[in-house]
């Protein structure tokens, strides 16, 4: 094949996965099977080429940027608070998994050996959370769940391919068990050692590096180098990927500047659209090949029928069956145990994708059955993506599970913008010179406080305002970068500057524009109240303190700032003193009465009085309760 044609396949790949994952944006179907569908008819369609998925390429080339791309975006916090279900999950789920469906395939395959059936209850093992996370994401999942569910997909690919290599082993002749287990602590061990020693390395680099080309450069290499290093030593590269991919985005606010992060932010999620959209449409690709070379097997259509619908049924009753011992188990023992709710959408959650295939064609071309187990591991991706892709929004939504409130995420960036604000400020007052102009400090100051401002102000809409300040504000900067970018555009085209000068220009635009967008949030349930996450909740003296219930007067008095009212001023948010009952407008508003209330009266608990909102503020310890 030339290098044209080679060029020509790969940019039809991508043209492809746009125009289907566009469309299924649109008609908000599932992404991944609509891919899936699309290359199935089209591996029927004459003249288009014979794509084959090479496993090399595949655990090699597409799987190490794959995982980085999601451990960077992990949370280690999240990941070490969460990590003994991740473990049941990614572990202790595939090995259960492994020796259900190999029983269960060793009995339906005829002539299969038991180590083969092992070997492909390893490969079906390892659900992918791709499908399942842009699901939780479109149907508002709890994070909690996504959490787990990222968390788990991190590790069981891993836990699968050690399973996988264990069973190709015995195929060709015996294992003990005792080298099984050795082959287990030597590829995690080495994974383990390899990954954190990859990230250690790897961070220490990219603290010294200021440009963010040759920063996101570096950052396209590591995974690769991880993987390659600890296969080297026969540990699980996968492992060594994901824990280097951890370490580095846990310490990336802290090593790198942020043009840096925002060119790999941009860069990585660009990388991952690509590479699992493109190997979904692969998969869907290799159906005809597969069918060719099942019709060698000597077996009867309704055989292979039967075949691939037990293994899927195998596949899908041991992930259920396995989450509800962990919920009994969690019960008698009386631990801390999932809502069932919970356990139900993770036991649906078990959509398979690139790693299953990919490992199926990892096979040995001399194991028995094999056509037969690479078409039973397309009908495992392609059965559950379909059964459970289609069906896993309408659970979630029947379960009436608590999607991620707009509200209370706007709150927690509320207060952590009021202590960094309040950090910075302080910081300013110890810096300051005689010789630092009063305006400059001045302008410090009052760009600090409005992006503190903005925050509250994203809380709560029932105001007399029809905008608040921060949208006034964002409303007006918009039109005027419009403006500008008119007159640089003009600039440009008369040649009034140098090419270089003007790139420069454009970038500060485009930079303070990214800084203006907001994203448009849901709204949140009316009907749900806006309390402070426990996470976040303060523990100072006076938010623990039990205030007595007070009567702030007239309806038509608590509803309006009285100062406000009385000199003619509008305001944003209201906010109530718990001890007096004293109604008065917030930061954001012109006057500041609560503030100015807090002064004159020392009163140090103040609670919204906006609709809905019960969350508490204390002007003491500058803490949210």
């Amino acid at each position: 094949m030339s290098g044209v044609e080679i060029a020509v396949e790969l940019v039809a790949l991508v043209v492809a996965v746009l125009l289907v994952t566009a469309a299924a944006r649109k008609l908000d179907w599932s992404a991944p099977l609509c891919l899936i569908a699309v290359g199935v008819v089209a591996s029927y369609v004459p003249g288009v080429p014979a794509y084959e998925l090479d496993p090399e390429v595949v655990l090699l080339g597409l799987l190490p940027p794959l995982l980085y791309a999601t451990a960077i975006r992990t949370s280690l916090i999240d990941f070490r608070r969460n990590r003994g279900p991740i473990l049941l999950l990614s572990v202790g789920l595939v090995i259960f998994t492994t020796v259900a469906v190999g029983v269960v395939a060793w009995l339906v395959i005829p002539g299969l050996p038991l180590a083969a059936g092992l070997a492909i209850g390893a490969v079906v093992a390892p659900p992918d959370a791709v499908a399942a996370t842009a699901v939780a994401r479109r149907v508002g999942m709890p994070r909690k769940l996504t959490r787990l569910l990222e968390g788990e997909s991190l590790f069981n690919d891993a836990a699968a391919l050690v399973a996988l290599r264990t069973a190709i082993a015995a195929i060709a002749g015996s294992v003990s068990l005792l080298q099984v287990g050795g082959d287990f602590l030597l590829a995690a061990g080495g994974g383990l050692v390899i990954g954190f020693a990859v990230g250690v390395l790897g961070a220490l680099i990219r603290t010294r590096l200021e440009d963010p080309v040759t920063d996101t450069a570096l950052s396209l290499v590591v995974p690769f180098v991880a993987y390659l290093a600890a296969e080297a030593i026969h540990g699980s590269g996968v492992i060594a990927v994901v824990v280097a991919g951890l370490i580095l985005g846990h310490k990336s606010p802290s090593m790198l500047s942020g043009r840096s992060r925002l060119a790999s932010r941009l860069n990585w999620q660009t990388i991952q659209f690509l590479l699992e959209n493109i190997v979904f449409l692969l998969i869907g690709l290799q159906v005809r090949r597969i069918m060719t070379e099942v019709g060698d097997s000597g077996l009867t259509a309704l055989e292979l029928v039967l075949i691939c619908a037990a293994t899927l049924a195998a596949t899908i009753v041991t992930r259920i069956i396995w989450m509800a011992g962990i919920g009994l188990a969690r019960r008698l023992f009386r631990r801390h145990a999932w809502p069932w709710r919970y356990s139900a959408v993770i036991a649906w959650a078990g959509m398979r994708g690139v790693v299953t295939l990919a490992a199926a064609f990892v096979l040995p071309a001399d194991t028995p059955q094999r056509a037969v187990l690479v078409l039973v591991a397309f009908v495992v991706v392609a059965g559950t993506l379909l059964l459970h892709g289609t069906t896993l929004p309408v659970l979630v939504r029947r379960l009436k599970l608590p999607p991620p409130d707009p509200a209370e995420d706007a709150l927690q960036e509320a207060a952590v913008l009021h202590d960094m604000t309040r950090a910075a400020l302080e910081e300013l007052e110890k810096i300051r010179t005689p010789e630092d102009p009063d305006d400059i400090v001045e302008r410090l100051r009052s760009r600090l406080q409005h992006r503190s401002d903005s925050a509250w102000e994203e809380l709560g809409r029932q105001s007399t305002l029809t905008e608040t300040p921060s949208d006034a504000y964002r409303r007006l900067r918009l039109r005027l970068l419009e403006v500008e970018r008119a007159k640089f555009l003009e600039a440009r085209d008369s040649g009034m500057a140098d090419d270089d000068v003007l790139r420069r220009i454009l970038e500060r635009l485009d930079i303070e524009e990214s800084m203006l967008d907001r994203e448009e949030e849901a709204v949140p349930d009316s009907d749900r109240e806006l309390r402070t996450p426990a996470a976040t909740a303060g523990s100072c003296k006076h938010l623990t303190k039990e205030w007595p219930a007070v009567e702030p007067g007239s309806p038509d008095v608590c509803a309006v700032c009285a100062v406000c009212v009385e000199h003619g001023m509008t305001w944003v948010h209201l906010r109530e003193c718990v001890n007096c009952g004293n109604v008065a407008c917030c930061d954001s508003s012109p006057g500041k009465h609560a503030t100015e209330h807090f002064h004159e009266t020392l009163h140090p608990v103040m609670r919204s009085h906006e609709p809905g909102e019960t969350w508490r503020w204390c002007f003491v310890d500058k803490q949210l309760g």
